[in-house]
């Protein structure tokens, strides 16, 4: 059966029970703080479970993409070694919202399983909670007698909380579970050990493929469980273990969800593929094949969902991610070139018809990671040489953890790289010191973001929270819930919910609004507002003395305003680019805040000076036009793009959008807009550039800060006049005084010129004849470009010449070596290699050729003990 029957079976048999089909989720989850990415099925419906919002059905089901580097069985760093945990993977999942309950969801798991798919009932093994006395949660004896009418009891498994207790996080709704084992061994393998011992023990061949959880508990902050109001069902089967199954193979990645993309790899690469390697040569090709195979689908789409690689959060996981893959090329299948991005043609073509996303971002995807690999191979080229330089100072033959560490972590060189390039050089890696620094920095960031939250102090229960926004800044409200929250970054803060706010929370690009909360005794300043699991959050520094009492909600409408105005101008600014540019412009990430706008948009190419100045012109004229603002709320969402609204990839819009529209702009957004373009006043562009291959960033101002901008060029411009006395025509000024700099510069440089050409007849009575070498060491007085046009007078006296030079001007000391390119060739001596020695008596280093090299410091005092160890060199 093709794994594209597989999901499409498992969609129907749940829609043929009454369940809506709704489509994956982004798997870059922007709506959520608590996670980066949708790590489970069931993340895209958090607000429900928690009874903060309204499914549109009461039974679901779909197929959601995952991404998961960390947790239960699954580092990064133990994907590929196996062959069953990945770091995307599809979860096929079946939702009840207060609906069906345990009977149904079992009944119907095993109906599919065994009566669609045609599993033999004797390979299942199912598990159900034992319970947990301590927490008074009871053995769950109604999963278990359901089971009893399925299946024999031999094959029922009771299961401790670790796995068979399921939580959301440390706080919030849980419950028991009950899983679905497969044991696909061999009949041989069966008759010496039962598959029932197997189950839970990583194995490869009895593996979990299909969890029913039954949220039915909610755990508070200090630990206890209560019960929920309604009970619910999440259940999750992987995808690729079930095609495992049923396509009658021994791996996940013997599937045809991955043989395609293996079989390109193979091509590519000319490495090979066995299913069962027999020797450790073949299992790390296999290792590393599997590793890519894996990797690349993480990454495309993550990329194509609107996560780009990058330094921080969620976009230096993606570039981890592709990284690991590159290595894992480089190292075992021998790639010096990028190749990883030629894969996602095989993936869209592959995936396109399920995940139509992969197939409309395809281009900008396969840019992307070609530039990511050129630029980590160039890294890798950079951190050899800088790994020769520490096994150069290594004495002894162990190298030190802590420089591995300051590798691996400032210039991201691999660190079982570096220790295979140890072994091979006969030098042990300090693994211990390796693993202490590693510890030291996860402690620091764990401390760092480190946050403790209460539980919820409900005043009103229900769903009656509303925004109301858009058409008020300021409104009398009631709080229907607070908590306490306590961050390393932020100190103790307050999350307060309002009964019908107006405080607009960020999202769409756009900041929170701050504000402030009155009450006939007290004001309470709002700092920012956020949204979580569909619940707008007031953030407040303390709580008001009486959280019953009737308060005001004042937005500050200075920032509101300056805010609006930037997120009206990005979205002309958007429409100028695809009427200048073309059509294939996209956004891909904004930030709109009073001072300015951020637009981060997909094109080829750096823009020129005309094409910037058009998109000025182009916006500036729809702020002269006046548009109005059309806002359409509650539309639905195909009407909306039937009718030329602008919907973004990645983000994750309901049935029914809001739609904004300033003449031919028009767009599904979310966030607070001006009533007239005019109220922007004006647009400037103030930077461009990139960000990634094919993804251009630009910064611009409006308003207020235009006004800033253009106020402080003038003052600058005054300033400029009175250094330059004040003349009449201010540009002629200028060009007269560049002439004349321009003049005196060739003077200086003809002087200096000579000054060499002194220095150099002073120098050569000085040099010492060593071992056959004609060697000079001395500090001059010079800048660095004079000691090197001295150092290559020197070098022709002859073709065995050694000089080193240093020079302190303005307090910078510098050191440039020379040696005559016949003894470089026959001798083995290299300047760069020098200088850097050298180099840390002066507290620096630097390098250059093997004939010429300097290096930069920051010790003066350091010069003179450098030039006396330079003849060490030559003795």
């Amino acid at each position: 059966m093709k794994s594209q029957d597989v999901r499409k079976q498992f969609l129907d048999f749940f829609e043929s029970k009454g369940h809506l089909i709704v489509p994956s989720a982004p798997i870059v989850l922007k709506d959520d703080p608590t996670l980066m990415f949708n790590n489970s099925g069931m993340a895209q419906f958090k607000e429900y479970f928690l009874g903060n919002g309204t499914p549109k059905s009461n039974r679901i089901a779909d197929t959601q993409k995952c991404l998961r580097v960390s947790g239960k069985h699954n580092d990064l760093e133990e994907v590929g070694i196996d062959t069953y945990h990945h770091t995307m993977f599809e979860m096929l999942g079946n939702w009840s919202f207060g609906d069906y309950f345990k009977k149904e969801a079992i009944n119907w798991a095993w109906e599919l399983l065994t009566e669609v798919y045609k599993i033999p009932k004797d390979i299942l093994y199912v598990s159900v909670f034992e319970g947990n006395p301590d927490e008074n949660v009871p053995f769950d004896q109604e999963a278990y007698d359901i089971w009893k009418t399925l299946i024999s009891e031999d094959r029922i498994i009771l299961g401790n909380k670790k796995d068979n207790f399921w939580e959301m996080g440390e706080q919030g709704p849980c419950g028991p579970c009950s899983e679905i084992h497969v044991d696909i061994r061999s009949a041989e393998e069966k008759a010496k050990i039962s598959g029932k011992d197997l189950v839970n023990n990583d194995h490869p061949h009895v593996v979990e493929i299909w969890n029913n959880v039954f949220m039915e508990f909610n755990r508070k902050a200090d630990g206890s469980l209560e019960k929920l109001p309604a009970r619910h069902v999440d259940t999750g089967m992987g995808f690729e273990r079930l095609c495992m199954v049923l396509q009658g193979v021994q791996s996940n990645y013997d599937t045809d969800v991955f043989t395609p993309i293996i079989q390109h790899i193979e091509k590519i690469t000319g490495g090979k593929y066995t299913i069962k390697a027999k020797d450790d040569e073949e299992e790390k090709i296999n290792i590393a094949i599997r590793v890519i195979a894996d990797h690349v689908r993480a990454v495309a789409f993550a990329i194509a969902d609107g996560q780009l690689p990058s330094n921080t959060g969620a976009g230096y996981v993606i570039r981890r991610i592709l990284r690991r893959a590159i290595r894992y090329g480089f190292t075992f299948l021998n790639t010096k070139e990028a190749f990883i991005y030629q894969l996602v043609e095989t993936l869209s073509s592959q995936m396109g018809s399920s995940f139509p996303e992969i197939i409309a971002q395809k281009n900008l995807v396969m840019n992307v990671i070609r530039e990511e690999e050129n630029s980590f191979l160039r890294t890798l080229d950079q951190g050899l040489q800088l790994l020769e330089n520490v096994i150069a100072a290594t004495e002894g033959k162990t190298v030190s953890g802590q420089k591995a560490f300051e590798l691996y972590d400032t210039f991201g060189f691999p660190i079982d790289l570096t220790a295979l390039i140890l072994r091979e050089r006969g030098y042990e890696l300090d693994e211990a010191g390796f693993d202490k620094a590693m510890l030291e920095q996860k402690t620091r960031s764990r401390a760092a973001s480190e946050v403790s939250t209460e539980d919820w102090t409900l005043l009103a229960e229900g769903n009656t929270e509303t925004f109301v926004g858009y058409d008020q800044t300021e409104n009398e409200v009631k709080i229907t819930r607070f908590r306490k929250i306590d961050s390393k970054k932020d100190g103790v803060l307050f999350q307060i919910v309002l009964n019908n706010t107006p405080f607009y929370p960020e999202g769409g690009g756009q900041v929170g609004d701050k504000g402030t909360l009155v009450s006939a005794n007290e004001t309470i300043e709002i700092i920012d507002t956020k949204k979580e699991n569909n619940l707008i959050l007031h953030l407040a520094k303390k709580l008001p003395e009486n959280v019953n009492a009737n308060f005001v909600a004042k937005v500050n409408q200075d920032l509101r305003s300056l805010s609006s105005r930037n997120h009206s101008a990005t979205h002309l600014m958007h429409q100028a680019l695809r009427s200048i540019l073309g059509t294939h412009v996209e956004q891909k990430g904004s930030l709109v805040n009073p001072n300015y706008l951020r637009f981060d948009f997909s094109h080829f190419a750096k823009m020129t000076e005309s094409e910037l100045q058009q998109v000025e012109d182009f916006v500036n004229a729809r702020i002269q036009e006046q548009l109005s603002l059309i806002e359409r709320r509650n539309i639905p969402f195909a009407q909306a793009v039937s009718e030329g609204a602008m919907a973004l990839f990645g983000e994750k819009y309901g049935d029914e959008v809001r739609a904004i529209k300033f003449g031919e702009s028009m767009e599904l957004c979310g966030g607070i807009h001006v009533k007239n373009t005019a109220e922007i006043w004006h647009f400037k562009i103030v930077s461009e550039g990139a960000v990634a291959a094919g993804i251009r960033r630009i910064e611009a101002i409006t308003s207020d800060a235009v006004k800033a901008h253009f106020a402080s060029y003038e003052n600058t411009l005054n300033e400029v006049k009175e250094a330059l006395k004040n003349p009449q025509d201010i540009l002629k000024a200028v060009h007269t005084l560049q002439d004349d700099n321009a003049k005196l510069s060739k003077q200086i440089e003809g002087l200096m010129k000579d000054k060499v050409k002194t220095i150099k007849a002073v120098l050569a009575s000085e040099i010492q004849q060593i071992n056959g070498i004609q060697f000079l060491a001395k500090e001059v007085d010079l800048d660095p470009n004079g000691a090197k046009d001295l150092a290559y007078e020197l070098g022709t006296l002859g073709t065995n010449v050694f000089v080193v030079l240093a020079t302190a001007e303005e307090g910078k000391p510098t050191i440039s070596c020379y040696i005559s390119k016949e003894m470089v060739a026959e001798k083995g001596l290299n300047a760069g290699n020098v200088v850097r020695e050298l180099g840390k008596f002066i507290q620096g280093g630097g390098g250059g050729q093997p004939f010429f090299a300097t290096a930069g410091g920051k010790n003066t005092a350091g010069i003179q003990e450098a030039l006396e160890k330079a003849i060490d060199f030559v003795k």
